[in-house]
């Protein structure tokens, strides 16, 4: 595994904290128009992904990749994760990856 270029573990809230930093979030596509997705983060707040190909709507996706802004990540990974995911246990693993034990968490 290559360690050398982590992407931290960040929802919505947390994005602000790490803007042109690499970063993985899983996010419910709600449109998607030339390479650019609107999507609802696991906390319900509204993101920008760009750089993705044709993407389903509603199906919920891991991206990698820069914060751009405290709303806009540049995609250089996505996996699709269907149309089910438990955004509870996404947010409680943010909370964890970025507070008391971080240091598990590259």
């Amino acid at each position: 595994m290559d360690t050398s270029n982590p992407a931290v573990f960040v929802n919505a809230q947390l994005i602000p904290n790490f803007i042109g930093k690499r970063v993985r979030t899983v996010v419910q596509v709600n449109q998607y128009s030339g390479g650019v997705a609107t999507a609802k983060s696991t906390d319900d707040s509204q993101l920008t992904i760009k750089g993705l190909p044709q993407v389903p709507i509603m199906n919920f996706i891991e991206v990698i990749g820069i914060a751009e802004s405290s709303n806009s990540i540049d995609a250089e990974l996505w996996t699709d994760f269907g149309n089910t995911f438990d955004t509870n246990s996404f947010n409680q693993l943010c909370q964890l990856a970025n507070g008391e034990f971080k240091g598990l968490f590259l």
